[in-house]
């Protein structure tokens, strides 16, 4: 009997059931994940040298992020836990998708990573009360209701000194040519229907949703493809990919 997916009113059942409907695909390289792929190395080092800059100046080179506690909210199958779970830190990752939990679960289990992964939504996890010292919510704000709400259940979560990671689509003429007509229609590097471009994001509306919370504005940076290299880099455009973080005064 496959399990249901758990509903919180940030949940958007239509992208859930998309995202579940992935299964193994999220593993192949080549497959409908491929651009996500290809842009986490530029997602990890940029969650890395934040928090090694602010939290851990001194920490082991093979395993830089120890000790250090992570959720990754709508962790999917595991793209960014394992790589961060590779460097050291202890991944709380969640999703309300089942099947995107029991890859995730194999996937790190043949991979030899400990991860705690759970079926289970931001809001019910935060009702447990628990802390981290940094929460994720990368390419995921884009895909729920509610976005100031979601992103204020986020930062309930960090502990005091502690930062929320987000990674989302800017809402402009450019990320709609970009994202939408050239990724799903003319690339299809994702599925058509993947993105709703009225529920992306601009910088100064996620700025303003994470200082409601409280949370102090530490970074923000552009993500562009480079064709030439077939590779992500950060970059001072944020026209359409880009990042922020944000930290809650200690």
């Amino acid at each position: 009997m496959v399990q249901a997916a758990p509903m919180s009113a940030s949940v958007d059942p239509a992208d859930v059931a998309r995202f579940n409907a992935l299964g193994q695909k999220w593993w192949d390289l080549w497959g409908p994940m491929r651009a996500l792929h290809k842009l986490n190395p530029t997602r990890v080092n940029y969650i890395r040298d934040i928090l090694l800059e602010e939290m851990r100046r001194e920490a082991p080179s093979d395993a830089p992020l120890e000790g250090l506690r992570i959720l990754d909210i709508g962790c999917g199958a595991g793209i960014l836990s394992e790589p961060l779970a590779r460097l050291g830190a202890k991944m709380t990752s969640i999703d309300p998708a089942p099947v995107n939990i029991d890859v995730a679960r194999a996937h790190a289990a043949e991979s030899g990573l400990s991860i705690d992964y759970r079926t289970t939504t931001a809001e019910d996890l935060a009702a447990t009360g628990e802390k981290f010292d940094a929460v994720l919510i990368m390419e995921v704000i884009e895909h729920v209701n509610d976005r100031s709400a979601f992103i204020a259940t986020a930062a309930k979560m960090a502990r005091p000194g502690g930062f929320v990671f987000a990674a989302t689509l800017n809402r402009t003429f450019k990320s709609y040519a970009l994202a939408i007509v050239g990724a799903e229609y003319i690339l299809r590097w994702v599925d058509k229907g993947t993105h709703d471009w009225r529920q992306f994001v601009t910088p100064q509306e996620l700025a303003a949703d994470l200082r409601a919370c409280g949370l102090e504005i530490y970074d923000r940076t552009g993500v562009v493809y480079n064709p030439v290299f077939d590779e992500w880099r950060t970059s001072d455009d944020c026209a359409v990919n880009y990042m922020m973080a944000a930290q809650k005064p200690a």
